[in-house]
């Protein structure tokens, strides 16, 4: 009877340690299968920006192929040369004062975050969220946080180095890419596989093209805004309220709090009537050009952009933001191409 129970006891210590076991393996699985989705995630946003820039070379392609009658193969190159030595003389004439201009933002920050701290002090609730801020450590971290992404050119040159080489390559070769796609696809499917993929491409393009609308707009009303208030720093402010115009929803924002920071050196009254002209400029982009943008874009929910943002950023930092929006644009043409146009035939 004794040696009944001793076997007993030892093949329930025997069952808890192999459930233990199979525990731990089931969650080491789902560890590494969140670090590979994230891996293959951000390399697949890259592949992703290589195609919407080779989208966009074609673009300009198109156009003089359009006007000027020249050869595709012609006017691709041009495209691309055109594009290349646009950038390079931006960066030849802008490139050392916005340089010049990044930096003394980076140098100024921790000034510009002190005086803010110094405004915030002179009222009640500001003091009290001054030492919130304190106690959590936060400040410290976000002037460094700050610093570090005016002071490293955004820190995403390597990332933009390789975009711009698979953009090279989409460009030069699209139906190679293309062919290669469909080939993974069964004979009855192909035709439906070439007509999504021509169908995305449309919407890509037609996405980029209200993007550099509205960079344009809020670019150049910018910094036509800062110009007129005699604000520094003008050219850098006003690329980045233009480029964080890309990010909807939260780009806006993050595009505000330089501006606000540098204007509280001047009081806040500058900073009170900064607010109002960045958010001026937002309304009048919502009233004019947003419209004029969103005939060229597919209608998303907003609640559904926002989604797409936090879980993209969350799984692949910067890009998994800036890219939200066409993956979210490609999710929604897939499913209406292959099961709402199914399920109305």
């Amino acid at each position: 009877m004794a040696e009944a129970e001793t076997n007993h006891q030892e093949n329930s210590n025997l069952s808890f340690s192999k459930k233990v076991w199979i525990t731990g393996a089931i969650i080491a699985f789902i560890v590494v299968s969140i670090l590979l989705i994230k891996i293959w995630l951000s390399v697949l946003l890259l592949i992703l920006a290589g195609v919407l820039v080779a989208i966009y070379f074609h673009g300009c392609a198109d156009i003089l192929k359009k006007y000027l009658h020249w050869p595709s193969k012609l006017s691709v190159v041009v495209s691309v040369i055109f594009n290349i030595l646009l950038f390079i003389a931006f960066f030849w004439f802008v490139g050392a004062r916005l340089q010049q201009q990044v930096e003394q933002l980076s140098d100024t920050l921790p000034e510009t975050i002190q005086n803010a701290k110094e405004q915030l002090n002179q009222s009640v609730l500001g003091s009290k969220l001054v030492d919130l801020l304190n106690k959590s450590g936060s400040s410290e971290r976000t002037t460094e946080v700050a610093k570090q992404f005016f002071s490293s050119s955004f820190g995403i040159l390597s990332d933009l180095y390789i975009v711009f080489l698979l953009a090279l390559f989409f460009t030069a070769s699209p139906s190679q890419y293309k062919n290669g796609i469909i080939s993974l696809f069964t004979e009855k499917s192909k035709q439906k596989a070439s007509e999504l993929m021509e169908e995305l491409r449309i919407v890509l393009r037609k996405w980029i093209e209200g993007l550099i609308i509205g960079f344009l707009f809020i670019a150049i009303l910018t910094g036509i805004g800062l110009l007129i208030l005699g604000m520094p720093l003008v050219l850098t402010l006003a690329l980045i309220a233009g480029l964080l115009n890309m990010i909807p929803n939260f780009g806006p924002l993050i595009a505000l709090v330089p501006a606000v920071l540098i204007a509280l050196l001047q009081g806040p009254t500058m900073a009170i009537i900064i607010i109002c002209m960045y958010t001026f400029i937002q309304m009048v982009q919502t009233a004019i050009t947003q419209p004029l943008i969103q005939k060229k874009m597919i209608n998303i929910p907003p609640a559904l952009t926002v989604f797409g943002q936090v879980a993209l950023g969350m799984l692949a930092g910067f890009w998994g933001v800036l890219l939200a929006v066409p993956v979210v644009v490609i999710f929604m043409t897939v499913i209406q191409k292959l099961y709402l146009k199914k399920e109305s035939d």
